[in-house]
């Protein structure tokens, strides 16, 4: 389990654990450059994001302009994913269904111009550019575990804003019960979106009390730096208590419903990935027991696995959205 701070619930990490020294240090001078006026010129970096990849250092992307760093003392009991392990094994159908695609074909995605539409029931329908939703709060660093349900975890400190700061932005109406998060589809610069793996776009969604829990986040970075396209580059979703499918990357559209939408996983293959997708390991999937973990970077495959905890080791935060629910049924 990890050692939570009072915030929100949050969990945030020890600077030194995220980056070296000298790269947090650096992001510091450049926070209080900010503080003296410069801050209008660091949020319109975001928009050269191409730029600033090419001045990025070996094997990490350009530090996130005007990146929040973390809430001094805190700390985890567990160790944060090494970045290199955290960017080269994913999953990231768009560009190939091996673990290693996504790292070898990703450069291809354009992420500038990125605009995110905001829809459906809501009072405030919109269409934003990146910068815009970078303006809604405050850049915040949060250690979060993800699990993906092939029974592998990472620990990855992850750099965004609860996702109920956009919720309230738009103001849903009262009739609105689900938010459906639609991801890119582009043949051009996604080249197995042609395949028939799913059915394209990505689309996943949540209950309208999941996706204002605070942990929902929405995320623009990871380690204080821009996302990797591999790690769903512009902007993702990051829900830490369900699998990591769950999680959307690369979004373009928000949608605000009445009705549970029809996700990619669940369409594809309804009896092994439900709607809610939380991380249950008294439930078996079809093909493998969900009762262990491997962490990623741990000695390899040959790793003594770790027991898988419920809602993965969020219980006492979101336990309550499901009292009552059968969760070997809605699962």
């Amino acid at each position: 389990m990890l050692i939570q701070t009072r915030r929100d619930g949050f969990i945030h990490p020890v600077a030194s654990e995220i980056t070296p020294r000298d790269t947090y240090l650096g992001r510091r001078d450049l926070l209080r450059l900010m503080a003296s006026g410069a801050a209008s010129a660091a949020l319109a970096s975001w928009a050269s994001r191409e730029a600033l990849a090419q001045v990025q250092r070996p094997g990490k992307l350009a530090a996130l302009a005007g990146g929040k760093s973390a809430v001094a003392g805190a700390v985890t009991m567990e160790k944060v994913t090494e970045y290199k392990d955290a960017t080269s094994y994913n999953n990231f159908y768009e560009f190939g269904t091996d673990k290693a695609d996504p790292v070898k074909n990703a450069h291809t995605l354009k992420t500038s111009p990125w605009t995110v539409e905001v829809e459906g029931l809501v009072k405030k329908p919109a269409k934003y550019v990146l910068d815009d939703l970078l303006k809604l709060s405050a850049q915040e660093e949060r250690i979060y575990r993800l699990r993906c349900v092939e029974g592998w975890s990472m620990v990855i400190p992850w750099v965004g804003y609860s996702l109920s700061k956009l919720i309230e932005k738009v103001e849903p109406l009262g009739n609105a019960k689900f938010v459906e998060f639609v991801t890119l589809a582009d043949p051009k610069t996604m080249p197995y979106v042609t395949s028939r793996v799913l059915d394209w776009p990505y689309v996943e969604g949540l209950r309208m009390d999941e996706a204002t829990h605070p942990l929902t986040l929405l995320a623009f970075g990871m380690y204080g730096e821009v996302l990797p396209n591999q790690n769903g580059a512009p902007l993702r979703l990051v829900v830490p208590w369900k699998y990591g499918f769950k999680s959307g990357k690369s979004l373009v559209r928000i949608r605000f419903t009445d009705r549970e939408p029809k996700t990619a996983w669940n369409k594809a293959a309804a009896n092994e990935y439900g709607f809610y997708s939380n991380v249950n390991p008294n439930v078996d999937h079809p093909r493998w027991s969900q009762a262990t973990e491997r962490r990623i970077g741990e000695d390899g495959l040959f790793a003594k696995k770790r027991k898988t905890l419920m809602f993965n080791g969020y219980e006492a935060q979101v336990g309550q959205l499901y009292a009552g629910m059968d969760l070997k049924k809605n699962y």
